[in-house]
């Protein structure tokens, strides 16, 4: 459909935004779950903000399925962060909003500042390792399984099983850390 639509068939590009939309609502419904206590953002509006990130590029721009669903995952990441920043600049001695993030080896539920502590670490990782990041924020940030991360890295699935272990508790490590200081 990808194709079909970058070449101009209309219906394919038709077909594409239902399919798409109902995917990346999916991924939206999941975010939003995990969230307690504010409805500011809800599934709606993250799906909204996502796909007219998305839609800016063209489509002839995405290589594929898995490279889309990717691309997604950074726009949920950024959508996510740019709201954790105004809430907490407007909460400054409110209640604290709750968010929790599947995959971290983290049993209570983090905060819109615990979202921000997180997208430090990732931006230190992005200048390290750019692959691990874009692990972590297909596997968190997009809610992809383990064979469609390696399909969007192009690894094979045994290599993000083995980078997601050591990431997890790198990216873990790093938030604790950073909390004692």
């Amino acid at each position: 459909m990808l194709q079909s639509a970058a070449a101009g068939d209309r219906s394919a590009g038709d077909a594409l935004f239902t399919a798409v939309y109902q995917e990346l609502r999916m991924i939206a419904r999941a975010h939003r779950r995990r969230w307690k206590g504010n409805d500011t953002l809800n599934t709606t509006s993250l799906i909204n903000e996502a796909y007219i990130k998305l839609a800016n590029k063209t489509l002839a721009s995405y290589q594929d399925r898995a490279h889309f669903f990717a691309t997604a995952s950074k726009a949920m990441r950024q959508i996510l962060i740019g709201y954790a920043e105004r809430v907490a600049t407007a909460k400054r001695g409110g209640h604290a909003i709750r968010v929790t993030l599947s995959g971290l080896a983290r049993e209570n539920e983090q905060t819109f500042e615990d979202l921000l502590v997180i997208n430090n670490v990732l931006e230190r990782l992005e200048r390290d390792n750019v692959r691990h990041c874009r692990l972590f924020e297909c596997r968190v940030f997009g809610g992809m399984t383990i064979e469609e991360t390696a399909t969007a890295l192009g690894v094979s699935p045994a290599t993000v099983k083995r980078d997601w272990i050591l990431l997890s508790a790198w990216v873990y490590r790093e938030i604790n850390d950073g909390r004692e200081r």
